[in-house]
């Protein structure tokens, strides 16, 4: 079932736009999606974490994921996050294929939850029951758990499996996930933490994950373009210019407050109100004019990147 394609590059966890009415904005999302094209990207992610997709309305998955699709318009791979995933859930997942999305993302789920040990016979009933490709998430931070590389063992070679999204903040862990199933011909391997992407593109990962990319989309696409011709000077100096952009939101902050601050940020380079849904919490407007402030100093005002 796999598509003939393997994933690589930047792939962009896409902030959800709200109106402050709690409803989705139409228009802003087509202009984020616009930005991001704009930016080369190689993929957006919908319905991620950066994307509250845990807080999206189940009504409104599938009217998110269509216009998505239909504003790219195959100019961009779609990706699809299965949120906290059910056994009743899979039929959505399923649909998500056939409104245009090209793979989903599934982590384990978090209100049925699943042991490390049972994981392998979880993401195996998954990927039966699918009717695209699927890429495995690690991400424990959230999860409470984390995938265990003999799990990813035993599913490689399924054939809708087609690929693993890490953002487990564990060098050694990604060093040895790319060592053991990095290179395969139908597996990509993507890295979801800011902080070692670098690192992992020098060991042979096939693109990024980067919430950053919402602002900065072409610097985050640069850096692979970078390190598919090995220029490693270049890839240092966009991975520098990566960190310092997303400070302005992640520094001193959880990562549901970074999720609010980054929201914030795009806010202020007018892609969409800097709303987010509950639990989350809007930052305060004394907040959002600091980061204005401080996004004016690292120039990403007035379409500067």
């Amino acid at each position: 079932m796999k598509n003939g394609l393997k994933y690589h590059g930047a792939v962009v966890p896409l902030v959800t736009p709200f109106t402050t009415a709690g409803t989705l904005d139409s228009a802003a999302l087509d202009r984020l999606v616009d930005a991001q094209i704009a930016g080369g990207v190689e993929g957006i992610f919908v319905l991620g974490t950066t994307g509250e997709g845990a807080y999206v309305p189940r009504a409104w998955r599938r009217q998110l994921v269509a216009q998505t699709v239909r504003r790219a318009n195959q100019r961009t791979q779609i990706f699809v996050g299965l949120g906290d995933l059910r056994n009743s859930d899979v039929a959505e997942a399923n649909e998500f294929f056939q409104l245009g999305a090209n793979a989903v993302v599934a982590h384990p789920p978090l209100s049925e939850k699943v042991s490390a040990a049972q994981l392998g016979s979880w993401y195996e009933s998954l990927l039966n029951r699918l009717t695209g490709p699927l890429l495995l998430y690690n991400m424990p931070a959230t999860t409470g758990v984390s995938i265990p590389l003999a799990v990813v063992e035993q599913l490689l070679g399924h054939p809708k499996l087609v690929g693993l999204k890490d953002s487990e903040n564990n060098p050694a862990r990604l060093e040895e996930t790319l060592k053991r199933f990095g290179g395969q011909k139908d597996f990509a391997i993507f890295v979801g933490v800011g902080a070692l992407m670098e690192k992992g593109l020098k060991l042979g990962a096939d693109g990024i994950v980067p919430s950053v990319g919402n602002l900065i989309p072409d610097v985050c696409q640069q850096l692979c373009d970078a390190a598919q011709k090995a220029d490693w000077s270049a890839a240092e100096n966009l991975s520098a210019r990566m960190s310092s952009v997303a400070s302005l939101y992640q520094k001193g902050r959880t990562l549901n407050e970074s999720l609010a601050a980054l929201k914030a940020a795009v806010h202020c380079r007018g892609l969409c109100a800097a709303d987010v849904l509950p639990p989350l919490l809007s930052l305060p407007a004394i907040e959002v004019e600091k980061i204005r402030e401080q996004m004016e100093q690292h120039c990403l005002l007035n379409g500067k990147t």
